[in-house]
């Protein structure tokens, strides 16, 4: 009897013959035989480009699913609310201090996601006609989380119920505290949380052991939006709105798009629901905070995903690094341009402060992780530590010192009292969770920031970018996939970020010229195809890195490159 031996398929040839990229890596075409007959069918039966088909074969949509991929809506994607464990509970705790005009204390975390999240819930109520208070904590002074001092100032200015939003699930000590002096409390959260969860009225979050809601990708400030359509069908079924207009949910969907982005959860879903119409929101600028905060980063055009990463987000943190923790959700509910614009001002300073802040520590920290691998090349991870760090700056160093040396980093702020504080940045797969404290152990690894760079000419073609297993694009076919048009109708596949990254294609012999360096560590270079056709590429963060060698010499040269597409809208 003859022995059976199972038939392997052959292993994929590297796409351009690229086994081994600038940055180590091989690179693949995205789509198999199998995906491409998905593509063809999809563009033929729903008119879609030929490109964005491609994009969503790969990305494992099917024909009949493509509409809707292309179109997310709310109506068919938001589940009834009551699907999270201790929604029920929350909402009607909620509808009972709105009826009762009891004082609610609104209790946030100090980044984009706590801000937008109080901002959301606190209008909201003022709105229903409920007396609020917000409290944003200090990082410095009083840390993540509730903690006991601020529960006792808040009842004792009269809260009857505080609500925490992206904290509160690990609160036991606080949360109990509240309880003692009178409070009752609703947690509303999407942090890991303990096995032991903290005696509340309402404990609503995703990620807690016994919720099968399977929402556990969202936001805190998605979290509070369910909340809120909760509590408004809570209230009209008490018939609350036949004495007063409802608060127009749907106005606050800019604040759950900016939360969503800026905490990197993934862009899948719901999420890319809430994204994308929060963004059609945000484009009124009818939040008159948002809208002095986008004067002030000097967005000239229609906000994008990348424009809430990279430039309002790190506005809003400014505050909470440096500054005055509680400017963001000030800002998101200031209702008179001049104190609106005041704030937008006041955290534009803070976040140039911030980055020359970023900038030295960087520096040291860089030179501290040169030696320390100069000293063992084996070292697989590094814990760098300083006494001239801000606290609120070293998980950016740790990103920034993780993306030059392709290691997981810890990087810890050393107190004048001997406790540190820190933050680690690893790979893709590092658990997400809160900074580490005291004097000895780690700090949890939060993921890397995704998205986009900043720049209108953001990654176009960008050298080196070798993650070509999102590549959509087959070596020589080019047709109209650069032309201006094909890229806008590529952008309906999007918004890209977290999970949905980019689609990455690879640009085969294109002539480099005009190589130039930049900013901080950037390099931006002309590219030529055989035909003449050109782009403007940019590589971020690349000048000292693998990329920047490379292209040090490479002026006047045909290379293949590899890089998202993007349509340069600066100036008009």
């Amino acid at each position: 009897m003859s022995e059976s031996r199972a038939i392997l398929p052959p292993s994929p040839r590297p796409l351009l013959g690229v086994a081994c990229s600038a940055l180590g890596r091989p690179w693949y075409e995205r789509l198999d035989p199998a995906s491409g007959i998905v593509a063809a069918a999809i563009a033929q039966t729903h008119g879609t480009p030929d490109l964005v088909a491609r994009v969503l074969a790969g990305r494992g949509v099917g024909v009949a699913g493509a509409p809707a991929f292309l179109s997310p809506r709310l109506r068919d994607l938001l589940p009834d609310p009551s699907v999270l464990t201790d929604m029920d509970a929350a909402a009607s705790r909620l509808a009972d201090a709105v009826t009762r005009r009891e004082r609610v204390a609104v209790f946030g975390d100090y980044d984009v996601d706590g801000a937008c999240s109080a901002a959301l819930l606190g209008g909201y109520l003022r709105e229903a006609g409920c007396p609020v208070a917000i409290h944003i904590p200090d990082r410095i002074t009083e840390g993540y989380g509730p903690n006991d001092e601020a529960m006792r100032s808040l009842v004792g200015e009269g809260a009857r119920l505080i609500v925490t939003v992206d904290c509160g699930t690990a609160g036991h000590g606080p949360l109990a505290e509240a309880a003692r002096l009178g409070a009752d409390v609703v947690v509303l959260d999407h942090h890991g949380a303990p096995e032991e969860l903290p005696a509340a009225r309402a404990i609503v979050n995703p990620n807690r052991q016994d919720d099968l809601s399977g929402l556990g990708h969202l936001a805190a400030a998605g979290i509070v939006f369910m909340t809120l359509v909760a509590l408004g069908r809570e209230l009209r079924r008490r018939r609350y709105w036949t004495v007063r207009p409802e608060p127009d949910l749907m106005a606050g969907l800019d604040l759950v798009a900016l939360a969503t982005v800026a905490d990197v959860v993934p862009l899948t879903g719901l999420n890319r629901a809430f994204v994308r119409q929060g963004l059609a929101v945000m484009r009124h600028r009818r939040r008159l905070g948002l809208a002095a905060l986008i004067d002030a980063a000097r967005v000239e055009t229609a906000p994008e995903p990348w424009h809430l990463g990279f430039c309002l987000g790190p506005r809003i943190n400014a505050g909470g690094r440096i500054g005055d923790a509680s400017l963001g959700a000030r800002l998101l509910l200031a209702e008179d341009p001049a104190t609106a614009a005041t704030i937008a001002a006041t955290l534009e300073r803070l976040n140039d402060e911030r980055r020359e802040v970023e900038r030295l520590a960087v520096e040291e920290a860089s030179a501290m992780a040169d030696k320390a691998l100069a000293d063992d090349t084996t070292c697989r991870a590094l814990v760098l530590a300083s006494r001239d760090w801000h606290p609120g700056i070293v998980g950016l160093v740790a990103s920034r010192v993780k993306d030059k040396t392709g290691r997981p980093v810890f990087a810890f702020a050393i107190r004048p009292d001997g406790l540190a504080t820190g933050s680690g940045r690893a790979g893709p797969g590092a658990a997400r969770g809160a900074a580490g404290r005291g004097r000895a152990g780690a700090a949890a690894a939060h993921p890397p920031a995704a998205g986009r760079a900043p720049g209108p000419a953001r990654r176009a073609g960008a050298p080196g970018d070798a993650r070509l297993r999102r590549a959509v694009c087959r070596p020589g076919r080019r047709g109209g996939a650069h032309r201006p048009e094909a890229v806008r109708r590529l952008e309906d596949a999007g918004p890209f970020g977290s999970g949905q990254p980019e689609p990455v294609f690879a640009f085969g012999r294109h002539r480099l010229g005009d190589i130039r360096a930049f900013g901080s560590g950037h390099l931006r270079a002309t590219l030529r195809s055989g035909d003449g056709a050109t782009l403007r590429a940019v590589a971020f963060r690349s000048a000292d890195g693998p990329v920047g060698r490379l292209l040090a010499g490479a002026d006047g040269r045909e290379i293949n490159l590899a890089g998202s597409l993007s349509v340069d809208r600066g100036g008009g």
